[in-house]
């Protein structure tokens, strides 16, 4: 299993957009992809899901990925997070 923590620097949190450029990030890979906020855990492949934990600026977050490739799908999550600005 692969864990991360992320500490959420994004003005606006997790909204719309990222969450939805983190679920299809997820999508691609065949694992189970958790996103874990105050005790609650999501499937990080359910927009839903992602928008309902309501995931604001200074929040921790911490993403889990359990599968055959959980390294890759650890590492796009990673780059997307990065690369979209929600975490440092």
């Amino acid at each position: 299993m692969e864990k991360k923590d992320f500490h959420v620097v994004a003005e606006t949190g997790i909204h719309a957009r990222p969450a939805t450029l983190l679920v299809q990030t997820a999508s691609k890979f065949n694992s189970d992809i958790n996103l874990e906020y105050k005790g609650k855990s999501v499937n990080l492949k359910s927009i839903m899901g992602v928008m309902s934990l309501g995931v604001g600026q200074g929040s921790d977050v911490t993403i889990t990925a359990e599968g055959a490739d959980e390294a890759d799908a650890m590492a796009a999550i990673v780059d997307t997070m990065k690369k979209e600005g929600l975490s440092e």
